[in-house]
């Protein structure tokens, strides 16, 4: 608004003008807004004016919201809301004690041969028939939803629904279509590299999934950790979904378990926190304490989540049907909606997911570096789950401290780094052989593996959380996937084919020869590195699905369960050392199953990897075998702690033959060394000796006389009581992973009447070939000459210096000086 100001000249007249009472009202009315609102023309600014509009928007704000506020109260918007969701769902219809129907079709009338009366009285059957189809329709609009995923069912209840699948083919449709356009429009030039326009495809398809629902999100969480598929930088993007998830408001929450614990939260819980910990797909979590003080894990479904999952599903399975007839496939692709329905709905009953649980944490409880929350079942049902709390880090906390960065305190942050960098790569190793376990021990595998479901534990195990879905694998499942590692390691691709039949991956009427060329040909340029493939565990399990994939194969549901595991351990290992490899990691723990269960299948399994058709050794494979066993932490052969950071292996290749002969001098006399001795029985013994004293095994001719060494230098040692003279010191034998025997473990292996049979065995049949047994007896007695001959060396070598020790010790000072 201007101003108005007088001119100079007036204000010094003082005559009075006389005015009427309006003008004078109208004179003091406008000096009030001269006095309020009078601002000097030079000092208005756009500042200003935008001070004012954004409180007068404020102010509207205000306004509005109290006016919408007053409108939902008078109008009771929500529970008309609510009751137009009921009535928009036909919900009001459905009748949870609704028997089940026997299908019917449309009636078919018929007319041939009739009369008059027969035509009436079939017009009456037909009238009573077409009044029965009706009264079975509206019996199918009263149907609920089934509780347990059963196609038809779901089908039927949403065959009576086409509204409610409209709409969301809309919606969905819609979404996806402003998808494309984002892409289209934000497209990078073409100057900029890949890497940025992965990188928006991910931010975009995460986004939708988002806005979708949770049946979406838990598709994109699956993508999430198939970058071999969808590439790394999209992966990388939907991998936030595991945390970019919103929660819903604690009112609901709260009203959710009040109805299915049947009394308020504060009858259950002396403390109860409203913020949520973590908001998953299908529910939440809060952070509690029961009345006995126990600190507690509450997770809360979403609500009306089940309609909405099976919705999808449905809707899902309808257009992988359309798929089939488009591309003309005899196999059912609609099983795979199948599939992921059963397993939804499975995650939807937390009393399913709680019973998961119980038989995960049983089933895994020998094993010390597994870690599984306890449920309270007293506090858990259908939308509730109570379990206790773990206390522990996120493999995405250890990710971001490993490969972070501060220019303060850079020593202690490199030294925080570090130290996160080694509970990383602890994780990655207990997680790795946790899998395996599963895998090929236990039968029962974690389903939904990403790293917002693990935990490192102060107690350096490694914990699991969320068992809504849950793989059991038979027994001959177990065995074909470890006879495929196995093979997998030898190059062996036709005994590799023979293992994924019995996975039930090849199917009768399938040309196994033109597969297993194509297989060799998809994994013929892995390159091998100390005996094991030097490649990614997810990469050739890749590559096979992609050819059992062009053949029209279908995966087993553990199959790709392992991939996702194992995809999830080696992303996370790459940050921390991108040298890792899991088929380093994962081969110990098989070679060390192989050579201790004494199992019929698994004697094959090691037969068939050692022994060539004419029963003799390859060589090559039983020392990888040997030194992998014996590398492996946790090993019973092996005294060493399963909590150790890495694998431990010598840097000395000379210690780890040492260590390879020393475990087998021990695992022969050992409780676990049945499969061995069976081995050993099993094998040529004329291939054995010719074998022992060929200039090939001179190394291990060495070893052997070297580890005897020593112990008949112990022997020695205590036989002639040196050390009860406190006098002499004498040095100790070397040791290398504490694998070497002593001398009680060579009088037992001496003793033992079964590595006698073998021996004997083994002689017993070059007895044929004299020269070969002249050869055999000449070496075995150079072996002991050279034994003898290095422990009185040694021995005489100790004594002398031990001697000589304390003569310099308890010289006089003088003569020392």
């Amino acid at each position: 608004m201007a101003s108005v100001s007088t001119s100079p000249s007036c204000s010094t007249i003082p005559t009075q003008v006389r005015r009427s009472p309006r003008a004078a009202f109208a004179v003091a009315e406008l000096k009030r807004l001269k006095q309020r609102r009078a601002i000097p023309p030079l000092a208005v600014g756009l500042g200003h004016v935008a001070d004012v509009v954004r409180n007068d928007v404020e102010f509207l704000k205000n306004k509005i919201g109290i006016g919408i506020r007053w409108a939902n109260e008078a109008f009771r918007v929500p529970e008309v809301t609510k009751s137009a969701e009921e009535l928009f769902w036909l919900r009001h219809l459905e009748d949870p004690a609704s028997p089940p129907l026997e299908p019917r079709s449309w009636p078919q009338p018929e007319y041939a041969g009739l009369t008059g009366v027969d035509l009436f009285m079939a017009d009456v059957k037909a009238l009573e028939a077409y009044a029965g189809y009706i009264y079975f329709l509206s019996k199918m609009w009263s149907r609920p939803l089934p509780e347990v995923y059963d196609p038809q069912a779901v089908a039927d209840y949403f065959n009576c629904r086409p509204h409610v699948v409209a709409f969301r083919l809309l919606e969905v449709f819609s979404a996806f279509m402003i998808a494309a356009i984002r892409l289209r429009t934000s497209a990078p030039d073409k100057g900029k590299n890949l890497e940025a326009s992965g990188q928006n495809i991910g931010m975009v398809l995460k986004e939708t999934m988002l806005h979708l629902g949770p049946t979406f999100i838990k598709v994109g969480q699956s993508l999430s950790t198939r970058p071999d598929i969808i590439g790394t930088e999209i992966s990388k993007e939907l991998s936030e979904l595991h945390d970019r998830i919103p929660p819903f408001p604690w009112p609901e929450a709260a009203k959710i378990i009040e109805e299915e614990l049947g009394a308020p939260v504060e009858s259950f819980f002396s403390q109860f926190s409203q913020e949520t910990v973590a908001a998953a797909s299908f529910g939440q979590v809060y952070r509690g304490r029961t009345l006995d003080g126990s600190d507690v894990a509450v997770k809360v479904q979403r609500p009306d989540m089940r309609h909405a999952v099976l919705r999808d599903i449905y809707i899902l399975r309808l257009g992988l049907g359309v798929v089939r007839k488009i591309a003309k496939r005899e196999n059912d692709i609609r099983v795979y909606a199948d599939e992921l329905g059963k397993g939804l709905a499975g995650e939807l009953d937390f009393t399913l997911e709680a019973a998961n649980a119980s038989e995960f944490r049983e089933a895994h409880s020998r094993f010390s570096y597994i870690r599984v929350p306890k449920v309270y079942q007293h506090l858990t049902r259908k939308r509730v789950l109570t379990m206790e709390w773990m206390v522990g880090e996120s493999p995405n906390d250890l990710l971001s401290i490993s490969t972070g960065y501060s220019d303060n305190d850079f020593q202690s942050h490199e030294r925080e780094k570090i130290e996160a960098r080694r509970r990383l790569l602890d994780l990655v190793n207990k997680g790795v052989e946790a899998t395996l376990v599963q895998l090929l021990d236990t039968g029962i595998l974690h389903a939904d593996p990403h790293p917002g479901n693990l935990r490192y534990t102060t107690s350096r195990q490694i914990g699991f959380l969320d068992f809504g879905l849950v793989c059991r694998m038979e027994r001959k499942h177990q065995l074909a996937m470890l006879a495929s590692i196995v093979h997998i390691v030898n190059g062996d691709w036709a005994s590799l084919v023979d293992a994924l039949t019995d996975m039930d991956v090849i199917k009768t009427g399938v040309n196994t020869r033109r597969f297993t060329m194509d297989l060799e040909y998809a994994l013929g340029e892995v390159e091998l590195k100390n005996g094991i493939p030097d490649i990614e565990f997810t990469k050739v399990l890749s590559k096979i699905v992609k050819v059992a994939l062009n053949y029209q194969m279908r995966m087993p549901p553990y199959f790709t369960l392992v991939l996702r595991s194992l995809a999830c351990l080696e992303g996370l290992a790459a940050a921390g050392d991108p040298n890792f490899k899991t088929f380093e990691a994962a081969y110990p723990f098989v070679v060390q199953k192989l050579l201790t269960e004494n199992s019929a299948a698994t004697r094959k399994i090691l037969h068939s990897a050692v022994l060539n058709r004419k029963k003799e050794f390859r060589w090559e494979r039983v020392a990888l075998f040997l030194t992998k066993s014996s590398a492996r932490n946790g090993s019973p052969l092996v005294t060493s702690s399963r909590d150790e950071t890495s694998v431990h292996s010598s840097s000395n290749p000379t210690d780890r033959d040492v260590d390879t002969v020393s475990l087998v001098l021990r695992l022969l006399a050992s409780k676990d060394g049945v499969v061995l001795r069976r081995l050993l029985m099993a094998a040529n013994g004329t291939s054995l000796i010719r074998t022992f004293i060929s200039r090939e095994a001179h190394v291990i001719r060495q070893k052997l006389c070297s580890t005897i060494a020593d112990t008949l230098y112990q022997w020695m040692v205590g036989i002639f009581g040196i050390n009860s003279l406190k006098f002499i010191s004498l040095s100790e034998p070397p040791t290398s992973s504490g694998s070497n025997i002593t001398v009680k473990d060579f009088k037992i292996l001496i003793r033992d009447k079964r590595v006698r049979v073998i021996l004997r065995k083994i002689v017993e049949s070059a007895k044929s070939d004299r020269v070969l047994t002249l050869r055999f007896c000449w070496t075995s007695f150079v072996m002991f000459l050279t034994t003898t001959a290095l422990a009185c060396h040694r021995f005489v070598i100790s004594v002398s210096e031990g001697y000589i020790n304390y003569l310099s010790m308890s010289a006089p000072v003088a003569l020392r000086t």
